[in-house]
């Protein structure tokens, strides 16, 4: 039965060699910033799996590690950056087959989310309470095959390209991650609570349109500070979308938390906290102007949130 913390050894598994080849190439703080990684993803107990099984580190250890991987980052170096043959670089011969393996990871995940817990004979395939996350895992892992396949690419071509690219982006790799986990903390430490306070002395709590506007735009707002509507997520919800969108104006839970994600996800465009979009795509292309990845989606940011939040008023209410 495949589990999440499959998945994440998995992922430890290339961390570990992306740790190896930085090692090679005598980078040594790079390689340590990788190795850690890696432990601290092997040893990760799945919060959303109760009978996730396996050896986990203590708290206070794990969090030494996160220490380290701070200390370690400023002093990270950049590998000869390398490129593949000519011949592999061609993305002209390949076609329309080139967007393949990348359709393959939502169709599959789809797949597994929808019939991943039903059993074959009396095995079940897939287990767990987070299967939407196995099947994503399942799902990264055949696209990969199906592009090595059409790529002809060696055996060696994931690590590599994938140490290649780990090593281009660098320490911004974790900021999902980190920024996932600011939400968890600002909503364990009251923040909710009291944008919900502040949010019933501003609006009128009985306008059900006012409380669309206040959580959809919070939500937008948040993400901008944030980085990430993962993080924004839990303190807007929490404040706003439960008490006052599904408990008083009876809305359907399920669609305002995702238009309000969706919402959120237009902040993502708008800001230079979400580094790993909107940072790293200009220092890669090396755009004259740091920001004008921002500048360029910031129209289809707005439209997308006048849109979303005209949905959520249409949509979410019996």
């Amino acid at each position: 039965m495949l589990r999440l913390e499959h998945v994440y050894w998995a992922l430890a598994l290339f961390l570990f060699g992306a740790a190896w080849l930085s090692f090679r190439e005598k980078r040594l703080a790079t390689s340590a910033f990788w190795a850690v990684l890696a432990s601290l993803t092997a040893s990760a107990q799945p919060v959303l799996d109760a009978q996730a099984a396996g050896v986990h580190w203590p708290g206070e250890l794990a969090g030494a590690g996160v220490v380290a991987l701070a200390l370690l980052a400023p002093n990270m170096a950049r590998g000869a950056p390398g490129e593949r043959p000519k011949r592999e670089r061609e993305a002209e011969r390949l076609g329309h087959w080139l967007f393949f393996p990348a359709l393959l990871v939502p169709g599959i995940t789809v797949l597994v989310a929808l019939l991943g817990d039903r059993m074959v004979g009396s095995w079940h395939l897939f287990g767990g309470a987070s299967i939407t996350l196995v099947g994503l895992g399942v799902a990264s892992l055949v696209s990969l095959a199906a592009a090595m396949r059409i790529t002809r690419a060696p055996a060696r071509a994931p690590l590599t390209e994938g140490g290649r690219l780990l090593d281009t982006i660098g320490w911004a790799a974790l900021l999902p991650m980190l920024l996932a986990t600011l939400g968890g903390v600002f909503s364990r430490t009251g923040v909710g609570d009291a944008v919900a306070s502040l949010t019933s002395a501003a609006i009128p709590e009985d306008s059900r349109a006012a409380c669309v506007l206040a959580y959809g735009l919070g939500m937008v707002v948040f993400t901008c500070i944030m980085g990430n509507a993962f993080a924004a997520f839990p303190v807007m919800t929490l404040g706003i979308g439960l008490p006052l969108l599904v408990v008083r104006h009876h809305a359907d839970p399920a669609i305002v938390g995702a238009l309000g994600m969706l919402t959120g996800y237009c902040g993502t465009l708008m800001t230079p906290m979400a580094a790993n979009f909107n940072i790293v795509p200009a220092v890669l292309l090396e755009l004259d102007d740091p920001h004008g990845v921002i500048r360029a989606q910031l129209p289809t940011a707005l439209a997308l949130m006048a849109v979303n939040l005209a949905l959520m008023a249409w949509l979410a209410f019996p």
